[in-house]
């Protein structure tokens, strides 16, 4: 008998389950040896077990049972809402405590890095929809914090469409697609949303933020978030304090155009998804400090609307942000289902120190949230699935069901118990919940009358905007309404604006063509005029800074390599990402006679992908690509859509091909320092000459 070699036992794979043994050994060049999922070592993973050659599949071949089985069911169902995020993890450290409000140790323990996994989404769109629809962000927190698990659930828009959590089907089942056409996808612009909308006054302060420059954000890490709901903070002593939660971006909240928002859908599906993963995997952070209002029972009472409202802000007027601490991204997932798909969020999930407030939104939010979960993720252990998964220790009582992972020792499975000495006991350190006194009245299907104001803070809003936003406002109502077929739908959502702003109505009513303004819809409380909110205004507050974007360089064979160079350098050293473009891939030798590789190819790297451009070309070669359309479109564009442009000598027959006019914005390229100081900001002056608006 030969003797055999003797077997080495490789390291498993990363993903593998359980121990390796002998039977697993590396297959040719290296490779683990295929198995199923049983571990039982493939053979013959190119062809089916067959009765003949050319006979049927016998049902005994279990492996391609087993595989095509696992592929059936690869997807599981996917959100109702939020179904096309995208999610980094990275950690939250507090920088001021607030010892004084709360016992949650997360809030309370300065210095403290608390690991987080951050998902970002859109609404209304499923999974395979694009990133830059017109559309609500979700912006959802979950902290892995040493006293459990704390889901910060909530969008970059601080208030909703409703006030009860009972409307939230019919709001969804609205804003989806039709049921009898399966369209539109990712979008509102359509009759069965603006009839919902246009039935329900109180949607209507959502809706001018809806219609803002909010909801075509230029990048996922320049959107702000909030919490929506009041929340209370829980002392050691048990007090009480209403808190609402805000994260402002480091580099400032920064839109898009809505001309540049759909052609970026066309550019890059995946335009916010690439843009977070990129600047990850650069290094360049994404961050966010985390501020608070804090107000008390009192002066909640006192403020002009009821702050348990969720169509309502509390303007930092009365209100000011504190801030408390800081978000940093870090890492992108090692696997997109497992964590960016699979992880689950419920706002019921908050350490002891957090409690709720009777926002009615929130309560339904705190029972819906894990219900889906059940239900979409298989069954009640989708807690175990390590991105869900406690970084601190956890026990209980529960058992069994459904893909359980875990094996709890002992006889018992209850409490109380006197069997069992290490079974898990109740705390009187444990989770705490706020004494709410009950208000006086009867129990039945109500809405407080202090929530009957569904004008004052829309009016709030939109008379607080900056002039070139208000016109984009009543533009995406004059689009979206253009959608709508049905006539009385468009009238009727023109006359709730009639209680917002007259001159909004009016603007809207022309681009609608209607020929007069419907009467005011009725109201049951009638609007005030509050003080403007500079907070919900972009114009003026987006920070003036090169660091976070982007910047295209247009170059072609003979362009000036100096210039290019120089162009480069100024910008990288000011912290803005330098890409190159040109009509080939391979780039083109330039004015130094050495050959530069390109970026991206000009047909498929338009200038909406740039925050700013530069033209740099020979004049042979701005007279070529004058005559090619994408070139074309790359100088209009940016053009249009109030981007700052340099251009070289050789580079004006192809801007005056484009119609690039002469503004503060337009630059010769050798000026680096000119370029970039218009390339910090969009150049808003110059928007009356692009395009009209309502």
């Amino acid at each position: 008998m030969a003797t055999s070699k003797p077997r080495t036992k490789p390291a498993p794979p990363a993903d593998r389950r359980g121990e390796g043994d002998e039977l697993h050994q590396q297959a040719g060049g290296g490779h683990p040896v295929l198995t199923t999922n049983q571990g039982i070592p493939v053979a013959d993973n190119q062809n089916s077990l067959r009765d003949t050659p050319r006979g049927p599949t016998l049902l005994e071949d279990f492996i391609l049972r087993e595989k095509i089985t696992h592929f059936d069911h690869e997807r599981i169902p996917e959100r109702i809402v939020h179904a096309r995020g995208s999610a980094a993890h990275g950690y939250f450290e507090l920088t001021r405590s607030l010892g004084e409000f709360t016992r949650a140790r997360v809030l309370t323990e300065v210095g403290v890095r608390t690991p987080v996994f951050t998902r970002f989404s859109t609404v209304a769109g499923g999974a395979g929809s694009v990133d830059t629809p017109r559309d609500v962000r979700g912006f959802a927190v979950k902290f892995y914090t040493r006293e459990g698990n704390w889901d910060l659930v909530g969008n970059n828009i601080p208030v909703f469409f409703i006030q009860d959590a009972i409307k939230f089907p019919d709001l969804i089942h609205a804003v989806k697609m039709e049921p009898d056409r399966g369209f539109p996808q990712a979008a509102s612009a359509h009759d069965t949303f603006w009839d919902f909308v246009s039935l329900m006054p109180e949607s209507i302060h959502m809706i001018m933020w809806a219609m803002s420059d909010r909801t075509i954000p230029r990048s996922l890490r320049t959107i702000e978030g909030f919490g929506i709901h009041s929340f209370r903070l829980l002392n050691e002593a048990g007090e009480s304090t209403f808190v609402k939660f805000h994260w402002r971006p480091k580099l400032g909240v920064q839109s898009t155009v809505w001309d540049e928002a759909v052609k970026l859908q066309s550019a890059d599906n995946d335009f916010h998804r690439r843009d977070l993963f990129e600047a990850i995997t650069a290094g360049d952070f994404p961050e966010w400090e985390l501020a608070v209002q804090l107000f008390t029972e009192e002066e909640a009472d006192a403020f002009p609307f009821d702050h348990l409202d969720p169509t309502k802000i509390v303007p930092e007027s009365l209100v000011p942000l504190t801030v408390i601490g800081r978000m940093v991204l870090d890492r992108w997932p090692d696997n997109f289902f497992a964590e960016t798909e699979q992880v689950a969020y419920c706002p019921a999930n908050v350490p002891p120190g957090i409690d709720f407030s009777n926002d009615p939104l929130l309560q339904g939010r705190l029972f819906s949230y894990l219900d889906t979960q059940l239900s979409r993720l298989g069954g009640p252990n989708f807690h175990q699935i390590p991105v869900n998964a406690p970084k601190c220790p956890f026990a209980n009582h529960q058992r069994d069901g459904h893909m359980q992972m875990g094996i709890p020792k002992g006889r018992v499975a209850y409490e109380p118990s006197s069997l069992q000495g290490d079974s898990p006991r109740q705390s009187a350190d444990g989770f705490p919940s706020h004494a709410t006194p009950a208000d006086d009245g009867r129990k039945g299907r109500v809405r407080a009358p202090s929530f009957a104001d569904h004008y004052s803070q829309a009016r709030m809003f939109f008379r607080s905007l900056e002039a070139p936003e208000q016109a984009h406002v009543a533009s995406a109502l004059v689009f979206e309404l253009s959608k709508v077929e049905t006539a009385a739908v468009r009238e009727r959502t023109v006359s709730h604006l009639r209680n917002v702003d007259e001159s909004l109505a009016k603007r809207v009513a022309a681009g609608l063509g209607l020929a007069a303004l419907p009467d005011p819809a009725p109201t049951a409380t009638p609007a005030k005029d509050m003080p403007t909110a500079p907070e919900v205004r972009i114009i003026g507050r987006t920070k003036d800074l090169l660091k976070g974007r982007c910047i295209g360089i247009l170059f072609d064979e003979g362009s000036d390599a100096g210039l290019i160079g120089n162009l480069r350098k100024a910008a990288e050293k000011a912290g803005a990402t330098v890409k190159l473009v040109a009509p080939k891939i391979g780039g083109g030798k330039l004015s130094d006679g050495k050959v530069q590789a390109a970026d991206g190819q000009l047909a498929g790297t338009p200038s909406v992908v740039f925050d700013a451009v530069a033209i740099v070309l020979s004049s042979d070669a701005a007279k070529r690509l004058s005559k090619e359309s994408a070139a074309v479109d790359f100088a209009a564009d940016a053009w249009a859509h109030l981007k700052a442009i340099a251009a070289d000598e050789g580079a004006q027959q192809l801007l005056k091909t484009a119609r690039v006019g002469k503004d503060n914005g337009v630059v010769e390229a050798e000026d680096a320092k000119g370029f970039l100081a218009a390339a910090a900001t969009r150049q808003w002056a110059r928007e009356p000459k692009v395009r009209t608006l309502a």
